[in-house]
């Protein structure tokens, strides 16, 4: 029992320090994502809280950090502006936030059912380069949306600061970097991007320097309409259950958009969860963190959250500071809420230039370079596909660049694979000649694998052997059916040899006469049809 302890708290000093500074650099993200969602600041901060400590808590992902996110923001605001916009049509006034929070609950359902029948096992099919250029992509949006924090006014109508001003938060932003650089070649005992933003901060206020903080930062993006951080514990949105809200009109609105982000949500979480995994050199569960995905958001919904999913930079902020375990991830959930109980004050004074050089620290750490390095080694099929997957992350969003990559991928796939299968010939002494297969025949092969095959110029008897290939799907299955029946009607005979138990049977049941031209043999191959696995 000691040693269990001992080995559960061994790290609790850096879980701890790690999860305080994810909770600092937590508050302009989960703000900016709510302003970007068009909600209030407290729902995005009351979304990473709730997302932060039920993923923490449950998740399959120790370490790994959750809240509101970018990429599911994006999505939210045409939903929320779509509810405001019904709403106010029907004399009910503004329902974006109800309809947003209803729609959390549709996403948790779905990201609880996928987590349920064992669907987070597919994000292992994603391919390398696919995760390559998911990371530099993601690299690339953080650094960006970092920029914006380098300009002045509202909506619109932001300009660039000029003079002093931008030199001023250039100059902090730089410190900031230059401790989290030097700090670990000092001591590695001190979590670098906390010590880095207590420095900044305490440089700004003890000089009375004139700069954007975490306060200005909020009133500034609400346009005056926000008085701070200050709020309360989350409460229960009983609004939500009005019976005029779900009606069948606004759930065929809504249900779309919770497939979309449900999606978003998965992808985002389990790619995560695979770098992390990469990072630690651990494993995790990525079913049961689509089921702690799912949980999180369902309770978003009920208690006025913004709803997310995993976050890489913070994720990566946290296993850089040391943290490791549950316990990290809790420490920043629980003061993530403390900040907006008790120390919205002392928070709102931090500079927004501390927590930017914090990002651009976890910018330089999450890009690949080294796909710079083997760009011109890998294959260019794939070189194409980290290529795309990182434009189309900034261009659109993350989903749609992670679907596009995998598509991309499996064509490229097919299409070599099409091109391997083979076919030796030769004649046997009795006249009959063999056609010996060599590679998998799947629908991308079959044109190659006709091709083969001389019909009018063939002898009277034949024979395919597959001892060499593999039968993969039911196209490969019926390409076999239909030659038989051209040969037949050629008047020749053919036979098929090497086939595995599951392929004869299901061209038998296709056709109880083939069982004539099947040749059974005790070296018969054993393997399954991709459509019998999925029965």
């Amino acid at each position: 029992m000691t040693e269990f302890i001992r080995k559960r708290t061994a790290n609790a000093k850096n879980d701890i320090l790690s999860g305080l500074t994810v909770a600092l650099a937590l508050v302009p993200e989960a703000v900016a994502f709510a302003f970007v969602a068009g909600v209030p600041p407290m729902v995005g901060l009351y979304g990473a809280f709730m997302m932060g400590l039920i993923t923490a808590i449950f998740g399959g992902r120790p370490g790994m950090i959750s809240g509101a996110t970018g990429a599911m923001a994006v999505v939210m605001v045409a939903l929320v502006a779509k509810g405001n916009e019904l709403g106010l049509a029907s004399g009910m006034g503004e329902q974006g936030l109800q309809f947003l929070f209803i729609t959390l609950l549709m996403v948790g359902v779905i990201q609880a059912l996928a987590g349920a029948f064992k669907l987070g096992k597919f994000v292992r099919l994603i391919p390398h380069p696919v995760m390559m250029g998911f990371v530099n992509g993601l690299a690339i949006v953080i650094f960006m949306s970092q920029l914006q924090l380098f300009k002045t006014g509202s909506g619109d109508n932001k300009v660039w600061l000029e003079g002093s001003a931008m030199w001023i938060m250039i100059g902090l932003v730089g410190l900031t970097m230059l401790i989290m650089w030097g700090l670990p070649k000092l001591t590695k005992k001190l979590p670098e991007a906390l010590i880095a933003i207590i420095v900044v901060s305490a440089i700004v206020i003890l000089g009375d320097i004139d700069v954007a903080t975490v306060k200005s930062f909020i009133v500034e993006g609400s346009e005056g309409r926000s008085s701070g951080l200050k709020g309360g514990l989350p409460t229960f949105q009983t609004a939500i259950f009005s019976a005029e809200l779900w009606s069948m009109k606004n759930l065929l609105i809504m249900a779309p958009y919770a497939f979309i982000l449900a999606a978003i949500g998965l992808i985002e979480s389990l790619m995560t969860l695979n770098l992390v995994d990469e990072l630690t050199e651990t494993r995790g569960n990525s079913n049961r963190e689509c089921l702690a995905q799912g949980g999180a958001n369902i309770l978003n919904g009920l208690f006025g959250g913004m709803g997310g999913c995993a976050m890489i930079g913070q994720s990566i902020i946290n296993i850089k500071g040391g943290g490791r375990g549950r316990l990290s991830g809790v420490v920043a959930a629980l003061a993530l809420l403390c900040f907006i109980l008790f120390a919205s004050g002392l928070i709102e004074q931090v500079p927004i230039a501390a927590l930017v050089g914090v990002m651009f620290m976890v910018v330089i750490g999450t890009f690949a370079w080294s796909s710079f390095r083997i760009l011109n080694k890998i294959p260019v099929s794939d070189a194409i596909v980290l290529i795309a997957v990182s434009l189309i992350t900034v261009w659109k969003d993350l989903a749609v660049a992670v679907i596009a990559g995998v598509i991309i991928s499996a064509l490229v796939f097919s299409w070599e694979n099409a091109k391997r299968i083979r076919a030796r010939k030769k004649v046997l002494e009795d006249g009959t000649k063999v056609y010996e297969i060599f590679g998998p025949l799947f629908f991308g092969s079959i044109q190659a694998f006709n091709s083969k095959f001389d019909i009018k110029d063939d002898p009277e008897k034949v024979m395919i052997d597959f001892m060499e290939s593999r039968v993969s799907d039911h196209s490969a299955l019926e390409a076999i059916y239909n030659l038989i029946q051209k040969y037949e009607a050629a008047g020749k005979q053919l036979r098929v040899k090497h086939l595995s138990e599951d392929c004869k049977a299901l061209m038998v049941k296709a056709s109880p006469k083939l069982a004539n031209v099947i040749e059974d043999a005790i070296d018969d191959p054993r393997y399954y049809v991709m459509m019998d696995m999925q029965k």
